[in-house]
């Protein structure tokens, strides 16, 4: 399986990172990231996409943060892909928001909670933009199969990605199952989200807690692995974050970060494949 878009690709076992903040608080903090992100994607030479939200609307308090507004949101996103020349994401919370939303970015999200909603996948698949869907943290790996077929066409263009962002176990707590990872390879490329898979949701009073302090472990387990790419949300100033502020990575530990995961990338890449039948 291969993703191939804007230049962006997985071919030759290329790497693609995603990184941004969780949510625009601000046209100023923004491009403070999206300059740091450029800067460091040129200095490692990788392939880089910036994403940020313009709504978060399954924040789990009614009194939470969603953003500064739909449109000023998607404008500084735009902005930032003309600035840096980085290709940009951003997620879509219902169908009707696709159509405005495209002329935005290059890569819309199709939520966790919404992996199953047939109308948003396919909406989504008509724009005829990239799409990455985030597996449903209530879904097994071998699911993401019938979320795959209702997105055949996009993979047929090269221009789906499934995303592994954690499995509930319990309440309040995410695990992140190697297997799915494995699994989720039969059906697309598939990018593993470091910073929502070690989120604790709701654990907090209305407030969802996490495992920062995990990530790091997490990358490097998941890139030996052999994933296609990593996700993260990133912040100068993390536990001033107005979103995930729990599981968000701090913006100047991005580049040490991304080597270790290059350099764990090129031993992985050159391993042997060993396949064993059940």
């Amino acid at each position: 399986m291969v993703f191939d878009y804007k230049g962006i690709t997985t071919q030759n076992k290329n790497m693609i990172f995603f990184a941004g903040p969780c949510v625009i608080e601000s046209r100023d903090i923004a491009f403070l990231i999206a300059r740091k992100l450029k800067s460091i994607s040129d200095e490692l030479n990788i392939q880089l996409v910036f994403k940020g939200s313009y709504d978060k609307a399954n924040r789990t308090s009614l009194d939470s943060f969603r953003g500064i507004g739909m449109k000023e949101s998607l404008q500084i996103l735009k902005d930032i892909g003309e600035e840096t020349g980085l290709l940009v994401l951003t997620d879509v919370h219902t169908p009707n928001e696709v159509e405005m939303v495209s002329q935005y970015v290059d890569i819309l999200q199709v939520p966790a909670f919404l992996c199953r909603q047939t109308d948003m996948l396919t909406t989504v698949q008509d724009s005829n933009l990239a799409m990455l869907v985030k597996k449903g943290q209530f879904i097994s790996g071998y699911d993401t199969e019938f979320i795959a077929n209702k997105c055949s066409k996009a993979i047929e263009e090269k221009r789906f990605l499934l995303c592994e962002r954690g499995t509930m176990f319990g309440y309040g707590n995410l695990v992140v199952d190697m297997r799915n990872l494995e699994i989720m390879k039969r059906f697309a490329p598939v990018i593993y989200d470091a910073t929502h898979s070690l989120q604790m949701p709701s654990v907090a009073g209305g407030v969802s807690g996490g495992s920062r302090e995990f990530i790091p472990s997490l990358l490097r387990a998941t890139t030996a692995l052999g994933v296609d790419g990593i996700f993260m949300e990133v912040h100068p100033n993390p536990k001033e974050s107005k979103s995930d502020s729990a599981t968000i990575f701090p913006l100047d530990k991005v580049e040490s970060m991304l080597e270790n995961v290059l350099a764990l990338h090129k031993v992985a890449s050159s391993l042997e494949d060993i396949s064993i039948e059940n």
